[in-house]
């Protein structure tokens, strides 16, 4: 058995091991990337692949012909063509619900960037603002307190629902447009604290009602630009708009207008449309923007839940009855 990893680097820098993947193998080759250009030379014979955002197109199918299973080591799957790999009976699985801790974390690691201003705070003490001040506190700007506080959460899937669970703690109040009614009902039974504190509504009350908004859904022709001129019109100018789910859900330039012009009041985001970065991005430099690289899902803890995840779906492939298939 031949299983080679593309772009190993970014789920593992080095500190993690393999070897719970290499012991599937024959034969095992880590390539820390890979250009588009040489994948299906690093592919060759192998029967196993696995990546994380090298895209396997319809010609890369047709000219590996040993492939049989794809692993997607992160939950979208986008970058593949799974009808190319269901018409030539190519498996490919996905990682589910890996990283939801960790991403709620990264939320309210925005948030309270906003509210309470720690790293300013820190630079002006370590500036010398606290040994020139006269007075036993100070702060630069307003501060806000969370509760009572509203969060808005567009996408009810289990990162949403971390999400709202943490804010309960904070005493917010919650909205939620989720996919369904339905879809909402069956999520709100197994949050750990009464359900009855969180109101489904519509995406323009969600945009008018939020003191926070968070967005949590993947990215389809629904969701697609979902924050534009339009639903940015609709937010309070003392609101804020966290971003943790897809880059392509806002439109960039929007979203600068409105931090431009002081529409809303800032901007967090861990996702581009583009990444990495372009120097051409709309958000590059934009007043209270804060821009983190695509890092809410790389906690230590996180990548090791999800290479056990790919273990065991690498065990149920071979076995015959693959697990968390995604064509």
């Amino acid at each position: 058995m031949k299983i080679t990893v593309l772009d190993g680097h970014g789920l593992n820098p080095g500190d993690v091991s393999w070897d719970g993947i290499k012991a599937f193998a024959d034969e095992f080759t880590v390539f820390d990337r890979s250009p588009q250009e040489l994948v299906v030379e690093r592919i060759g014979n192998s029967e196993i692949v696995l990546l994380n955002k090298v895209h396997i197109t319809k010609e890369i199918v047709e000219n590996c012909p040993n492939l049989r299973y794809i692993g997607v080591l992160a939950t979208g799957y986008n970058v593949i063509d799974t009808a190319a790999c269901r018409e030539r009976g190519i498996i490919v699985t996905n990682i589910p619900s890996y990283s939801t801790n960790a991403v709620a974390q990264h939320v309210f690691s925005f948030i309270l960037h906003f509210t309470n201003q720690v790293a300013s705070h820190s630079v002006s003490v370590h500036d010398g603002g606290w040994i020139s001040n006269p007075d036993f506190c100070y702060w630069l700007s307003p501060l806000t307190e969370l509760s009572g506080k509203t969060l808005g959460i567009y996408g009810f899937g289990h990162i949403g629902q971390k999400v709202a669970e943490i804010a309960h703690s904070f005493g917010m109040k919650i909205l939620v447009h989720a996919h369904s009614a339905e879809s909402f009902e069956k999520a709100k039974k197994s949050l750990s604290f009464d359900s009855s504190a969180i109101t489904m509504v519509s995406v323009d009350e969600l945009f008018k009602e939020s003191d926070f908004i968070s967005l949590h859904a993947p990215l389809t022709p629904e969701t697609k630009n979902l924050v534009n001129s339009k639903t940015l019109s609709l937010m309070k100018k003392s609101a804020y708009l966290i971003n943790t789910a897809r880059g392509g859900m806002i439109c960039e330039k929007d979203v600068r207008d409105a931090l431009d012009s002081g529409k809303i009041a800032g901007y967090a985001t861990d996702v581009l449309l583009e990444e990495p970065m372009s120097k051409d991005c709309p958000l590059y430099k934009a007043p209270n923007c804060v821009i983190t690289p695509h890092l809410a899902w790389a906690p230590k803890e996180t990548r090791l839940r999800l290479l056990g995840i790919e273990i065991e779906n690498i065990k149920a492939f071979l076995a015959g009855k693959p697990i968390n298939v995604v064509n």
